[in-house]
């Protein structure tokens, strides 16, 4: 059996006990969980994220890019627009890892290795430190013209040999960083 046959029979006994076709558009929890694509780091697992939860956006590295920002943005405008007058609160969380593949990125030759080969430039996904590259992140949102400043953002890193998460940044209104 290959790997797709193997998802289609979970997905299977998942659907034949399916209950919850009433799960709003808008998360539970509130919030976008921004982590790395690393199969090692699913928030369901480590944060025990459930159905209807949270809206989980992954990149390599977990990395606040352009196009998370612009992710973040449009889902907190529909959130905006669902919630009426008066917006009600939104939450962002990056989620890094130890032991991250993004940390290669941080070679100068490996980037530019990648760039001649490829044609990607993958710069904006390097961790050379992993407390600066999640304060890095909460900055760039909070810099973001097009992300309402009552959303909150918080950071993490998840340990990959422990299983605990450490917060580096504790949830604060984009308002309020510098």
């Amino acid at each position: 059996m290959n790997s797709t046959q193997t998802l289609i029979s979970r997905n299977n006994a998942f659907a034949s006990q399916f209950n919850q076709e009433g799960l709003s558009i808008l998360p539970k929890l509130r919030n976008v969980i921004i982590t790395c694509v690393d199969a090692r780091v699913d928030p369901a697992h480590v944060l025990g994220v459930e159905l209807g939860d949270s809206v989980v956006i992954r990149n390599q590295g977990g990395r606040m890019t352009t196009e998370a920002i612009e992710e973040i943005a449009t889902l907190a405008f529909m959130a905006a627009k669902l919630d009426g007058e008066k917006p009600g609160p939104f939450e962002v969380i990056i989620m890094q890892h130890t032991h991250c593949g993004a940390e290669r990125y941080a070679d100068p030759e490996f980037q530019k290795a990648v760039k001649l080969q490829l044609g990607i430039d993958v710069s904006e996904q390097a961790i050379y430190n992993h407390e600066e590259s999640v304060m890095s992140d909460v900055k760039k949102l909070a810099a973001s013209p097009i992300v309402p400043n009552y959303v909150t953002v918080s950071g993490l890193i998840y340990d990959v040999k422990t299983g605990g998460v450490q917060e580096v940044s504790a949830p604060m209104p984009l308002k309020d960083i510098a």
